[in-house]
């Protein structure tokens, strides 16, 4: 059977491969961002994880109070009480300033294994522990409606990065 509409023509060869070639750049460019999107929240993970692993697992994990007394730019100190026997007492603890407010604050930590270092536990430190994904959620959502043309999926991760900080924020 012929085309009996002299209006429709056929495309030409080389306009199909256009066409073909346009495709598989549109798929190589979603495949990028997928990827791109992916990396920033795994990246958010990991680097969380190196701090939430203390904070969240009580198995193995030297627990006990520290009361603040100095605080540098970064950091302050004072001295852990441990919660049970199998700790140590340490005159001189090391914990990130961002945890605490004023001296004196008495604070429930976890002791690094190996070192002087403490992060805090209860809710508090487990959302602190988990910023760096809430901020690598917040840039995937960029990238998913930037990228991927994905609005509501980025407003799902957007609000749940903010959601995230937030708490993170009112319990510190």
């Amino acid at each position: 059977m012929a085309n009996s509409d002299p209006s429709i023509q056929k495309r030409s060869r080389f306009r199909r491969a256009g066409e073909s070639a346009y495709g598989l750049l549109l798929v190589g460019k979603n495949t990028v961002m997928a990827a791109v999107a992916l990396l920033l929240l795994v990246a958010g993970v990991w680097t969380s994880w190196d701090t939430a692993q203390h904070a969240m697992l009580a198995k193995g994990r030297e627990r006990g109070t520290v009361t603040i007394a100095r605080c540098g730019e970064d950091t302050c100190t004072g001295p852990f009480v441990p919660a049970g026997p199998e700790g140590r007492p340490r005159a001189k603890v090391t914990i990130d300033r961002a945890v605490t407010h004023k001296k004196g604050e008495r604070l429930l930590v976890a002791v690094r294994p190996g070192t002087d270092e403490v992060v805090r536990t209860g809710n508090a430190g487990v959302l602190y522990a988990w910023v760096p994904f809430g901020g690598a959620l917040l840039l995937s959502a960029l990238v998913v409606a930037g990228g991927l043309r994905m609005r509501r999926t980025a407003w799902a991760l957007g609000l749940l990065g903010l959601t995230l900080l937030g708490a993170s924020f009112a319990t510190l």
